[in-house]
Formats: C-alpha cells, sequence, structure tokens
C-alpha cells in the first residue's frame, strides 16, 4: 500500500512512518518543514491549508491511502482551529475524491468528547456513540473533521477513519495517563489496522491502549482489526499522585476541561 503521512515529521509521524515501512507499504511523507535529516522516501514540504499544493501533490503521485496527522496539536482561537483541522482534511478529501483515493485515515482526539463528565460514564467507558462533547476550539476543530469525513465517506463512497487518540507518549506520566495512554507500539498497531480494515465506510476508534483503567470503549477498535497489546497499569508504581488528579479526572478531556483553557473563539486586537 503506498499512503501519504502528512505531519510525518511530527510526534507520532516519526514512530509510524517507520514502522508501515518495516511492515512493506510506500510510505511518501508531508510536512510544513522539510524532511529530518536520515529519513529516506519521497517527502513533499508544503502546508495542508492550500488546496492547490496539495492537488498538486496527487498529480504528481499516486496513492493507495491517506493518513492524516497533520494539525496543530494544542488550543488557538476558532478561526486557526478550524483552519488547522478542518481545511487541511478538507483539501486532502477533495483531492482523494479527484484522484480516486479510497481510504483517510485521521489523526482525531479525545478532546472530541474532552468534556463528557466521567461521573455520567454508562459502565464507566466513553463509547463512540456518545455525543460530541468538545473541550475546547481544539476539540471543535477535530469534532468538525470528522464530520466533514462521514459528509464525504457518504457522498463519495470514501473509506475515513477517525482516530480519537489519547495521550500519546513512551511511558504514562500521571495519574489520567494511566488511563489515557497509548504506546508507541499500539498507535502502529491502531495506524495498520486502520489503514487495512476492510471497507469501514465511516469509523471512529479510541486510541489508547488495552489500559486496566480505560476511559474509552475499545470495541469499536477492535472490530476494525485494532488489538492493543500494552497496557498503562506496567507503570503505575511508577507514577505519583499529583495535585492536579481530581480536577483532571472529573471530565475525560482532563486539563483541557478545565478554566484554564476558557478563552474567546476570536483574537481580538
Amino acid at each position: 500500500m503506498k499512503v501519504l503521512v502528512t505531519g510525518a515529521a511530527g510526534s507520532i509521524g516519526r514512530v509510524v512512518c517507520p514502522a508501515l515501512t518495516a511492515a512493506g507499504h510506500t510510505v511518501v511523507g508531508l510536512d510544513r518543514v522539510p524532511q529530518p535529516d536520515g529519513e529516506d522516501g519521497a517527502w513533499y514540504t508544503l502546508d495542508c491549508t492550500d488546496a492547490d499544493a496539495v492537488a498538486a501533490v496527487f498529480d504528481a503521485e499516486s496513492f493507495d491511502a491517506v493518513l492524516h496527522l497533520a494539525g496543530h496539536p494544542g488550543e488557538a482561537s476558532l478561526p486557526d482551529s478550524l483552519s488547522s483541522h478542518v481545511v487541511t482534511t478538507a483539501a486532502l478529501l477533495d483531492a482523494m475524491h479527484e484522484h480516486g483515493v479510497p481510504r483517510f485515515v485521521y489523526a482525531s482526539s479525545n478532546h472530541a468528547v474532552g468534556r463528557t463528565p466521567r461521573r455520567d460514564l454508562p459502565g464507566d467507558l466513553v463509547r463512540v456513540e456518545t455525543r460530541p462533547r468538545p473541550d475546547t476550539f481544539y476539540g471543535v476543530g477535530k469534532v468538525a473533521a470528522e464530520a466533514l469525513m462521514s459528509l464525504y465517506a457518504d457522498r463519495y463512497g470514501l473509506d475515513a477513519v477517525a482516530c480519537r487518540i489519547g495521550s500519546f507518549l513512551e511511558r504514562p506520566e500521571t495519574v489520567r495517563q494511566l488511563a489515557t495512554w497509548l504506546s508507541h507500539d499500539d498507535c502502529v498497531r491502531m495506524v495498520e489496522a486502520a489503514l487495512t480494515t476492510p471497507a469501514p465506510g465511516f469509523a471512529v476508534l479510541y486510541g489508547i491502549s488495552a489500559n486496566t483503567r480505560a476511559w474509552w470503549d475499545l470495541a469499536p477498535g477492535r472490530a476494525l482489526g485494532y488489538d492493543p497489546q500494552d497496557d498503562a497499569e506496567a507503570f503505575a508504581g511508577s507514577v505519583p499522585p499529583g495535585p492536579d488528579d481530581e480536577e483532571q479526572g472529573a471530565h475525560v478531556g482532563g486539563p483541557f476541561a478545565t478554566a484554564a483553557f476558557v478563552r474567546p473563539a476570536l483574537d481580538r486586537t
């Protein structure tokens, strides 16, 4: 499978791209920054908000799938968040439709449901059917990008998988992350499953490891072939309690759902 990976120089891209190559896929990287030293393979340096530049990549190359990891990883104004997450997704989906690329895998986020109170969880798990409850404008951008994916799946028959990623780290560092951790190896397993599962249509999975304390339902991911192997509980003994644990555990979005992230939607001079 030939895969265009946006955000290939980011934290997830640097882990996933070599693993996909090792698994026999052909990876073409795309990022706003130049190709890192020591990296091999084709590379495009551009911003995915530039629809013409994105279309030119698809004119030059044929792909079987797109893995969209690009996007600002933190909170911003509403226009900036929509540009980073929704406009980039639109540019890619338009180019995919025009060139007959059938599979789109998206790095969505747990912050699409981050304002969900943990006390309200049926069976202590957030399901994919839980209504969108973004905790920030970052989360709003992820919800809107998922909605756009759903539209293109319905309108054009694209297969589109949204991976609502938890805490992507080498190891969990806080009590919350004992529930939300996604290991590097499980991230690779998740991406491989999302790229290869047969005919998913539009689908959502929660991108976490098989954590004993998990807050999100792993059944939808397992139905798509994602079989996580790691468990944050292996690190529990080395994760000390913190003064913000109660506040960060009140909603599934953790710190993003706290007052520290409350801001106006629009930046004004």
